[in-house]
């Protein structure tokens, strides 16, 4: 059983505590992300549309990151409120596994803005920058799978109401595809740099082929 040090009739608030904060932090993590689209400022006498087309142009890269790093955090907050639509009570290392988990959230606006700086055609065969960005969504994608693996286990008393057992394996696998795929881009950025930034764009094939392979809905709760 979680330990707790509370009194009993707060549980519910700590815990509407702790998915509050979480929501604050993918709020903040999500709107940070377009701090890094600067505006091109062009010179007075070159106020024409083919010079801001111009400027515009070297900013795809980092519309590019942009894109994906909102569909990421928007995605795993999806995955969290699912959660934590199940979970019943906190302990200690729920907190701490949540907190780990948003570490990794707050730092992608980071990531994606070193992503999108060193994506330039004349910076692309950079590995590092992409390799950064990897590591912080595979570490995303890692201690999301914690989180659900630990809140999961009946034995622990945190979470209940699961359709079937079936539904946690499903989840527990779908947590690791996404790590799974930037990891191969990375293997890939080795021998092929630019090749490699289009892995990922492989989660949609897959994740709507695993829908297809379902056979069961289920409903999340609210």
């Amino acid at each position: 059983m979680p330990k707790v040090f509370h009194h009993p009739e707060k549980g519910d608030f700590q815990l509407e505590r702790l998915i509050l904060f979480s929501d604050a932090v993918f709020a903040i993590a999500i709107t940070l992300l377009v701090i890094e689209l600067k505006v091109p400022e062009l010179e007075k006498e070159n106020f024409t549309d083919a010079a801001l087309l111009h400027e515009l142009k070297h900013l795809v890269p980092r519309f590019m990151g942009f894109i994906i790093s909102f569909a990421i955090i928007g995605i795993y907050w999806s995955i969290h409120h699912r959660l934590f639509g199940f979970v019943h009570k906190y302990s200690t290392r729920l907190i701490f596994l949540n907190m780990l988990f948003l570490f990794t959230i707050v730092l992608m606006p980071f990531s994606t803005g070193l992503f999108g700086e060193y994506s330039r055609p004349s910076a692309i065969h950079m590995f590092t920058p992409f390799a950064f960005y990897v590591g912080n969504i595979a570490l995303t994608g890692f201690s999301n799978y914690l989180l659900w693996r630990y809140a999961c286990e009946p034995s622990n008393g945190i979470a209940e109401g699961f359709p079937d057992r079936e539904y946690v394996k499903n989840a527990k696998r779908r947590s690791l595809v996404v790590p799974i795929v930037f990891l191969i881009a990375l293997i890939v950025s080795i021998k092929f740099p630019i090749e490699a930034r289009y892995v990922p764009v492989t989660l949609l094939l897959i994740f709507r082929f695993y829908l297809k392979l379902s056979k069961k809905q289920y409903i999340n709760p609210s």
